[in-house]
């Protein structure tokens, strides 16, 4: 097989948002298209809604009249799925019920020719499962679009037990000539972006239940401190919290309750309320008319110090910090401390200020301790997050607080717990990033693609690992495992192997 030419028709079963989207994407690229919905008058209502979307991609300068025109004549609602027998690739986009899924396939398998590829857009289900009781399973295939479909790039080809190498190329070909950007993955749980992607959720919401911080100093460090698009409390309220939820739920259950993907209560109870987000009108965050925003927690202005002693070199991408801190003009001198294990900054109290290595600064008990959260890009962050030991004072804190003040940067105060929010995160995601590629589930450049244009991240979790170094995630994971022994942190193998991969490439 190969793309699917447009001479053909495509079938799109499921008439929701997802559905509609799909059957935008296929019609503007020139296909016959036929909507079909088991729901009676469905299938007409979503081809009137589809004529409306074409209308405003007129308006927009997108396409033409003509084109517009010729689309439209190219779209037909069907009521029974004897209508679709003519369709070179069906995609399904119905309810996430495995039940439902094969059972439509199946149905699908005594009307279609022999030739006519299925696709099923499932997001969390197996796609192995799916096509489990079909007489010909070689042909079905997972087409994971993103929502919404005409606009974001990336589309999961995801390959199931049974299916055929032909029917996998046939789906990414005709992705591309769709003008999306597919990557291949294989059938495990979430794929590519629902499992790599499940701790920037679920750590945000463990720092929650931590008392860590509240959701808008959660999102906003998220946001302005590691360059995420929007926090995880924000992006889950605009997801659906039930939405998120249950995929969450899927995963864990998919992985035997591994204790890595486990659910937050703080989210079910949520769910339980009927808080599902924006189109409930109030999740974590209040969308009635007139709402106000809950600011995130930001320290009051406090005087730069005016110098500090740098004891060693700060770690990866902490380092510029010695840059910024003279751009800012505070003299940076050499702390004559005996060697330690890390580098850090030596405030003019006595204070030692350094980045989070996986242990609350309250277990450095022989010393006034200061933890710094991670960023991406120090140079770019407008917010650092700040934890301090319990033997430090006020004015120890508002020391640290006045030094990134100093650097541009707006500071929030949180809870000392061992991770802080960006660096457990960041360190996740890249741990599972790693475990995926280890685990065949795709290429580290596929995996790298999908976190970007699926999710919008600022950048790829395996070119993270590059750039902060295997042996610091690694042994940022370590620690909290030893303070959390239930499994949730233990780094995997396969992040262990690169972290002595890149020893020994330091030591020869």
């Amino acid at each position: 097989m190969t793309a699917i030419g447009t001479g053909n028709t495509v079938a799109v079963v499921g008439t929701g948002t997802m559905g509609q989207g799909i059957a935008q994407v296929a019609l503007v690229a020139g296909h016959r298209v036929r909507l079909y919905d088991s729901a009676p008058g469905r299938a007409d209502q979503a081809a009137g809604a589809l004529v409306r979307r074409l209308d405003r991609l007129v308006e927009k300068g997108r396409i033409t009249a003509a084109e517009r025109d010729a689309a439209r004549d190219r779209l037909s609602p069907a009521t029974a799925l004897a209508e679709l027998a003519d369709a070179a690739l069906v995609i399904e986009a119905i309810l996430e019920e495995l039940s439902a899924k094969q059972e439509l396939f199946r149905s699908l398998e005594d009307i279609v020719g022999d030739d006519c590829l299925l696709a099923t857009n499932t997001s969390s289900l197996s796609v192995t499962a799916v096509a489990g009781g079909l007489r010909r399973p070689g042909r079905c295939v997972g087409m994971h679009f993103f929502n919404p479909a005409p606009l974001l790039p990336l589309v999961e080809v995801v390959s199931g037990f049974a299916t055929d190498e032909a029917a996998a190329d046939a789906a990414y070909d005709t992705a591309a000539a769709w003008g999306k950007k597919p990557v291949r993955c294989a059938d495990t749980p979430g794929f590519i972006v629902n499992r790599v992607a499940r701790p920037f959720y679920a750590e945000a919401l463990r720092a929650y239940e931590e008392r860590v911080a509240d959701p808008a100093t959660i999102d906003a460090v998220l946001r302005d401190g590691a360059g995420f698009k929007m926090g995880p409390f924000e992006l889950t309220d605009l997801i659906g919290q039930d939405v998120n939820e249950a995929v969450t739920h899927s995963v864990w259950q998919s992985f035997f309750q591994d204790p890595k993907f486990t659910p937050s209560l703080a989210q079910r109870r949520l769910v339980e309320a009927g808080l599902h987000g924006r189109k409930a009108g109030r999740g974590w965050y209040d969308y009635s008319e007139g709402a106000k925003r809950p600011a995130p927690h930001t320290a009051a202005p406090c005087p730069a110090p005016e110098a500090v002693a740098l004891h060693a070199k700060l770690p990866g991408p902490a380092a510029v910090l010695r840059e910024l801190i003279e751009e800012a003009g505070i003299k940076v001198t050499r702390d004559r401390t005996p060697a330690e294990s890390e580098g850090f900054l030596r405030l003019p109290g006595g204070a030692c200020l350094a980045l989070t290595n996986g242990y609350p600064a309250t277990s450095v008990v022989y010393d006034k301790y200061i933890r710094f959260d991670l960023s991406l890009d120090y140079r770019a962050a407008t917010r650092i997050a700040l934890a301090a030991s319990e033997t430090c004072s006020e004015s120890d804190l508002a020391e640290a607080v006045g030094l990134f003040q100093a650097l541009g940067k707006e500071v929030s105060v949180i809870g000392d717990v061992p991770g802080m929010i960006v660096a457990r995160t960041v360190a996740m995601i890249v741990d599972f990033a790693v475990d995926a590629a280890a685990r065949g589930v795709a290429t580290p450049e596929d995996i790298d693609t999908a976190m970007r244009l699926g999710v919008n991240y600022p950048g790829g979790p395996m070119e993270w690992a590059e750039r902060l170094g295997a042996h610091w995630v690694w042994d940022l994971l370590d620690s909290m495992h030893h303070q959390n022994a239930q499994g949730r942190y233990v780094p995997s193998w396969a992040l262990r192997r690169r972290a002595d991969l890149e020893e020994q490439v330091l030591s020869s």
